[in-house]
Parts: structure tokens; C-alpha cells; sequence
């Protein structure tokens, strides 16, 4: 066969690939719009309510929230009593209700004399209408380019998107979680946030600052380190850089997959485990370890479910217990190890959180705040089902079709 032959044979044959993959994209979404436009999803799971713990031996705190009300009341109650600063970050701001209250509290504060900064990423907010970031010039707004020029370069120090939720008051209370801002957050998703107190708010200021200098105009005030960075042993914060090419979250989940003796517990939005993580989780059944995933049943990206489903098989063979989170979004990135270990923040096991985006993740080192962890995951199991290998290996033919037709696309995601 001739050489422009098999060029044009392989040409098509991607040809071919590609469209395959469009189409059962769009089949796919399509479908998952009209079953949400003719049955709408009626948010319905059980609530663990916020419970402020100790942190270690000193008087560090930590309390989590699973249900958003709780969460925005707290933040928003903090940001009302602010009298220094207020550092705010979210990859989605909605222009709603719950986003609206946001905004008013931030304008008042910065009426009252307090520093303001606010940071949102600018393709996460595309459909929200530019004009509702427009803020009193006593408000510093920085918008993270929704398209950075990089990128048509292949340069991967430009492609992350600034996916990290954090908010502090005073250098005294800081937040850091999987919620983005708005009303469908407030009841219909269950996630998970933290809020602490101690050295840790530095470390979450420290972060903003750092984003916020490396990315401001050349008009906005650049921000010095604030207050002093004292060591908390018990807690450590993790940064994904992009910019720097840093990604430490990755290798914070093997560690602590590695060490675990008893069991292993996450709970995730999107669970795509490249094979290290893959690996990691299956040696740690083999070596006898209880490990359990928590996932939707069905997420807000079709498509990315779908992706994802195609791991399920090898995990399952392996022993991991996957469990589907039912009648609601379940966007938490959480886990813990042997009820000592546990991770809270905005990363999912994807590619894109752990090798993409800016992420941020709080490593705690502390059997009480795992143990609680621990309550709400069982908590979360009575809403969901286990998904066994058996059922896995009889699902549809189509279905089969449509995740080997896709699975060339999970290093993307």
C-alpha cells in the first residue's frame, strides 16, 4: 500500500474517532438535559451539622460544614464583623441571591474602612453577567483571565484555572472548601468546607497573597506578608502552582494512601486516579486496608461521569468499594486515613485539580477531626448505594461503548 494511502486511511480513521467521540458527547448531554428538563431532581440527603473541634494541643480550631446554609451564614457573619481585611476567592460567584449577599457584605465592609480584596476566575463565570463583579473602587477585584495567550502554545504554566474557594477575616478565621458561591449551593449540593482558626488563617492568606501578586495589573495594590507565619504541626496547607509548575496535592493522596494500615476513605466529585492512584489504592487493599470511595451517582458533568466510568472495572477488581452518592450532587474533596489522617479543600483526583489548576488542600494530622469525618461518612453512606463488581460487568452494551469511546479523553481531564 502506498504511503498516501495509509496516510489518508489513518487521516480518516481520526476523522472517524473524533466525530464518534462528538457525537456520543452530545447524545449524551442532550439526553441528560431532557431528563433534568422532564423529571427534575429534587435535592433530598441526610445533614451532619457544623461541630467546632480542637486542633491538636493548642487553640487552633476546625469546624466542617456539609450543608451550605450553615456555611454561608458563617461566612457571611464573619465578613459583617470584619474590622482589618478581608481576603475572598471563589472559582464561581453566582449572580443570585446567596452571590448578591456576598457582594453586598464585601461593599459594606470596605464602607466601614476595611481592606477588601476579591478574587474569581473568569471562564468559571462566563455566564455570569460581567457588570455584578463591578465593584465601589474601594473593593479590589482581580479577574483571572478567562483565556491567558499561553495556552495556544501548549505552555501548561498557562492552562490552569484558579479553582480555589478561600476567604479570611482579620488574620483571625479562615474558610477553604469544594463550595463555590450561590444559591443551588446553599441547599441542593452536598459538599464540604472548613473553617479554621490559628496559624493555618496565615497560610490561606499567604496563599492569596501570593496568587493575587503574581497575577495583579499593574494599577492594583500589591499585597506584603501579613501577620507571622508560626508552625502549626498538627496542620499543614498544600498549593497546586501552575505558574511554578508545583503541584504537592498529588503526592500528599499517595503518602497517605501509602501509610494506611486499617482503611481509607474519599469522598469526591469527580474521581478520575491516574495509575500511580490507582495503584496506591488497589496495594493498599492487597495489604489489607478497607478502602472505600464515596462518588455521584450522577454529577453535574455527564460526560465526566462517563470518562470516570471507565476505571470503575479495574478498581472494583482490586477491592475497592465504590459507593454511589444518590438523589443529589455530591461535590466534596475530602479523605481520611485510620482515623488520624484527613485532607479538606478544593482539589478532585483528576488530572486537571492535581496536575492543571490552582488548587488548595488542608492536610490535618488529628484523630478528632478525622473521627468526625469519619461520622459523616457514614452519614453520607446512607444515601447511597454500593456499586458491585458484578453489576458493573452487566451493565448495558451501550454503555460499554460509550466509556471505551471516551476514555481517550480522561488525560484531559
Amino acid at each position: 500500500m502506498r504511503r498516501s494511502t495509509i496516510t489518508s486511511v489513518a487521516k480518516w480513521g481520526l476523522v472517524g474517532v473524533v466525530t464518534t467521540q462528538v457525537a456520543v458527547a452530545a447524545t449524551l448531554m442532550g439526553i441528560n438535559h431532557w431528563r433534568r428538563k422532564v423529571r427534575p431532581r429534587r435535592a433530598h440527603f441526610p445533614r451532619t451539622a457544623p461541630v467546632e473541634l480542637p486542633v491538636g494541643d493548642t487553640e487552633a480550631t476546625a469546624t466542617v460544614y456539609t450543608y451550605g446554609e450553615d456555611l454561608f451564614e458563617d461566612m457571611l457573619a464573619a465578613v459583617r464583623r470584619a474590622r482589618h481585611r478581608v481576603l475572598f476567592e471563589s472559582y464561581i460567584i453566582k449572580d443570585d441571591k446567596v452571590g448578591g449577599e456576598f457582594k453586598s457584605a464585601l461593599i459594606e465592609a470596605a464602607e466601614r474602612g476595611v481592606e477588601v480584596y476579591v478574587i474569581y476566575d473568569g471562564f468559571a463565570n462566563l455566564v455570569v453577567p460581567r457588570s455584578f463583579f463591578h465593584f465601589p473602587p474601594d473593593v479590589h477585584v482581580l479577574r483571572y483571565p478567562a483565556f491567558r495567550p499561553g495556552v495556544l502554545l501548549m505552555n501548561i504554566r498557562k492552562s490552569g484555572r484558579d479553582h480555589r474557594k478561600i476567604l479570611t477575616v482579620d488574620g483571625e478565621v479562615g474558610f477553604v472548601g469544594g463550595y463555590n458561591v450561590g444559591s443551588l449551593y446553599a441547599t441542593d449540593w452536598r459538599d464540604t468546607h472548613l473553617r479554621v482558626t490559628g496559624s493555618t488563617v496565615w497560610e490561606l492568606e499567604n496563599a492569596f497573597c501570593d496568587f493575587w501578586n503574581m497575577n495583579r495589573a499593574a494599577s492594583q495594590p500589591e499585597l506584603e506578608n501579613l501577620g507571622e507565619a508560626d508552625w502549626e504541626a498538627h496542620v499543614r496547607v498544600h498549593r497546586n502552582v501552575p505558574e511554578l509548575l508545583i503541584y504537592p496535592i498529588r503526592a500528599m493522596f499517595l503518602e497517605a494512601i501509602d501509610r494506611a494500615k486499617e482503611r481509607v476513605l474519599f469522598t469526591q466529585a469527580y474521581f478520575m486516579p491516574d495509575r500511580e492512584l490507582q495503584n496506591a489504592l488497589i496495594e493498599a487493599v492487597e495489604r489489607g486496608v478497607d478502602v472505600n470511595v464515596l462518588v455521584p451517582e450522577d454529577s453535574n458533568h455527564v460526560v465526566a461521569d462517563w470518562i470516570s466510568r471507565s476505571q470503575y472495572a479495574v478498581l472494583l477488581r482490586g477491592g475497592v468499594r465504590l459507593w454511589l452518592y444518590r438523589n443529589a450532587m455530591v461535590h466534596a474533596k475530602t479523605a481520611t486515613v485510620d482515623g488520624k489522617w484527613s485532607t479538606i479543600g478544593t482539589a478532585n483526583v483528576d488530572r486537571l485539580s492535581l496536575t492543571g489548576n490552582y488548587e488548595i488542600n488542608v492536610e490535618i494530622f488529628d484523630e478528632g477531626v478525622a473521627g468526625h469525618l469519619e461520622e459523616i461518612f457514614a452519614n453520607d453512606l446512607t444515601n447511597a448505594r454500593r456499586l458491585t463488581e458484578r453489576e458493573w460487568r452487566d451493565r448495558p452494551w451501550y454503555a460499554k461503548f460509550g466509556e471505551f469511546v471516551l476514555a481517550p479523553w480522561r488525560p484531559f481531564l
